[in-house]
């Protein structure tokens, strides 16, 4: 088995993994086209609205540790 749900769609891990790719903006072919072919677009916002919100949560957090 590939690592895919029997429907071809992404698993939670993989859903994950794209929208950090997304965040940091590196994606290869393969993974991009399995998120648009088999992927349902309310995951992958959900995915990356809680990752904007952690990533924002940590710079505000790197930055009050230096700064104090």
């Amino acid at each position: 088995m590939n690592g895919q749900t029997p429907n071809n769609s992404p698993n939670f891990w993989q859903v994950v993994m794209s929208v950090c790719a997304a965040l940091f903006g590196v994606q290869n072919d393969k993974n991009r086209q399995r998120d648009f072919r088999g992927g349902n677009i309310i995951h992958y916002i959900i995915a990356g609205v809680i990752g904007v919100i952690l990533m924002v949560a940590g710079l505000v957090l790197i930055v009050n540790i230096v700064l104090s």
